[in-house]
């Protein structure tokens, strides 16, 4: 078969052998496969991702010497079956999966491994227990966004976001754009988007973003200076805790810690935004720890390739929370799927081009100029070389 193969950070059109499917697994046909931001970074920086991924365990993420098929955002048609698998979907049916194998030598990451080649390709190889249908009237591009919409899920419900909450989206990028797609999914009422480029801006409207910011002419930050319901200085909050306790101690008989506790049973403590760093460069972590209200929350989405610096001195003095999000679960995956399916997430937004197998070298290119597209889907008999 045809397949894209990655080496010495080069992308190269080649033959490679058809896939078997070995146990548990099943063949599949791709329809089209999702060029994602972590296979922009992989390619450049497989060696120094391999040595993170081996300090937690995981020997065999890819490297610059080895030959990978990449791609593990893709939906396939169904082929044919390995041994001991259950034949769930007949021949011709449409799955998505989550993108990993279990090998005889153990599970690897496909699209990120030697071991599993990913959707790069005319076919590619899934085991059938994490694989899932396709609803019939699901468009097959947006079929192939399940699992970038998967991540972003994932990263929102880790912020635990409320309906009435403020949520920033630092970075309009694929993920952010996502980010910001399951936000209004999820009901939250005001997301602010941030970014340089006017086209990603653009893009993040049509997600959905209430306000969208150029942070080279205004901050993101300045819609919280007139915002009660947060607190943006050490003052505020000194002033918010003795301005509580003087009312509290007019008030006769009445055990001021209890309301204290009542207030943080209903919700009614202070609490800052929940911010979604999906920029992944030095310096943004700092910068959004600094200059966001005291008490927020930071979803840590975008993926830093290099080491990165922040005072945990002003985080602290802030109370700010950070949690990072790496992939997702089973459930969230096929939730995803389903919120497409009935049309909760719309992401034609996110889908700006589609090449076929000879284009991905040139659509890897095009990705590095955010005015020009933000998810290029790769089909395989396609014989576009440019999106």
């Amino acid at each position: 078969m045809r397949a894209v193969v990655c080496h010495q950070h080069e992308l190269h059109v080649t033959e490679v052998p058809d896939p078997e499917p070995g146990p548990g697994q099943v063949l599949l046909k791709v329809l089209r496969t999702g060029i994602c931001g972590s296979d922009l970074h992989a390619r450049i920086h497989s060696d120094a991702t391999a040595e993170i991924a081996d300090e937690v365990g995981y020997a065999d993420f890819m490297r610059s010497d080895q030959h990978v098929v990449m791609g593990h955002e893709f939906v396939g048609e169904v082929v044919a079956y390995g041994p001991r698998t259950h034949r769930r979907w007949a021949a011709g049916s449409r799955v998505v999966a989550l993108p990993m194998v279990r090998n005889p030598d153990g599970l690897h990451m496909t699209g990120l491994s030697e071991h599993a080649p990913g959707g790069y390709a005319e076919l590619v190889v899934v085991n059938e227990a994490v694989a899932m249908p396709v609803p019939d009237d699901v468009d097959v591009d947006h079929a192939a966004t399940t699992e970038p919409l998967a991540v972003a899920w994932h990263a929102v419900r880790k912020g635990r976001v409320g309906r009435r909450e403020t949520a920033v989206v630092i970075g309009c990028g694929p993920i952010g754009l996502a980010v910001v797609l399951m936000l209004k999914a999820s009901g939250v009422k005001r997301v602010i988007a941030s970014d340089f480029s006017p086209g990603r801006r653009a893009l993040a409207e049509r997600c959905g973003a209430d306000v969208v910011v150029d942070p080279a002419a205004d901050s993101p930050w300045t819609t919280f200076a007139d915002d009660k319901r947060y607190l943006t200085t050490a003052p505020d909050l000194m002033g918010l805790g003795m301005g509580t306790m003087e009312k509290l101690r007019a008030l006769p008989r009445t055990p001021w810690w209890r309301a204290f506790q009542l207030a943080e049973k209903l919700g009614a403590t202070p609490r800052g935004p929940v911010v979604f760093e999906c920029v992944g460069m030095p310096g943004v972590l700092e910068q959004i720890i600094t200059d966001a209200p005291l008490m927020s929350r930071v979803v840590v989405v975008g993926v830093c390739m290099e080491p990165d610096t922040f005072r945990p001195s002003m985080a602290i003095n802030k109370e700010v929370e950070l949690r990072f999000a790496f992939c997702y679960d089973p459930a969230e995956f096929r939730e995803a799927l389903m919120m497409v399916a009935r049309g909760t997430v719309d992401p034609s937004p996110l889908l700006t081009g589609t090449v076929g197998l000879d284009g991905v070298a040139t659509a890897f290119e095009q990705l590095g100029d955010p005015e020009s597209h933000a998810k290029i889907l790769i089909d395989p008999t396609s014989d576009a070389r440019r999106a």
